[in-house]
């Protein structure tokens, strides 16, 4: 199961990365470089959704709300400009330079606090690869329709199942759409304009 979202170490960090960063606002669908190879930056987000992308594969890394930081791994390994945040909705945040971010963490001690946002982004990334790699085309599918559930329905209304689900998986569109239309044809999904509205029972297998 998921690990919660380790609140207390955001606000601790959140409170010293803050100070002399620089602050951004975007709109919905809205994009914004994650770091570059020169110079890497730490990436809060603050309030609203975000989708993470890997730009080479054009592949889908997840949609996450806030609050959420990223690009702690850039304190000790620098690399080049891989990843895209677009905004699902409206959000706000800020970024700075890693170099500084490192700087804060030393003199305030915030090792522990880093550790442990780190920690639950490793189990995420964890839970994505149990879900996805060596798994059927159906069991992918499924574990998108389980995690969109999850998500509050304001965040569901905004974005497709079918576009969701093939840019995380790279399933081709003609199978999650016969598998979507017969989820739907048998009840245990539905969904509104594209949109995931319920998740009810799924079978285990297709």
């Amino acid at each position: 199961m998921l690990t919660v979202k380790p609140l207390s170490a955001f606000a601790v960090l959140d409170k010293r990365f803050s100070a002399g960063a620089d602050a951004f606002s975007l709109t919905a669908q809205q994009s914004l470089l994650l770091a570059n190879a020169d110079d890497a930056k730490i990436t809060v987000i603050r309030h609203g959704a975000v989708k993470i992308s890997r730009m080479q594969q054009e592949l889908l890394v997840g949609i996450a709300t806030a609050p959420l930081i990223l690009g702690l791994p850039c304190l000790q390994f620098p690399g080049v400009a891989d990843y895209q945040l677009t905004a699902v909705e409206p959000c706000d945040g800020y970024q700075l330079n890693a170099e500084k971010g490192a700087a804060l963490l030393e003199k305030h001690q915030l090792w522990q606090a880093a550790f442990c946002w780190l920690s639950w982004q490793y189990r995420v990334v964890e839970m994505r690869d149990i879900q996805l790699v060596g798994r059927s085309s159906y069991s992918q599918i499924r574990e998108s329709l389980h995690l969109m559930q999850k998500w509050e329905p304001a965040l569901r209304a905004r974005v497709g199942v079918m576009s969701y689900i093939q840019q995380r998986t790279r399933i081709s569109r003609s199978v999650i759409a016969e598998v979507l239309a017969a989820l739907r044809q048998g009840n245990y999904i539905e969904m509104d304009k594209g949109k995931l509205v319920r998740v009810h029972r799924l079978p285990l297998e297709y």
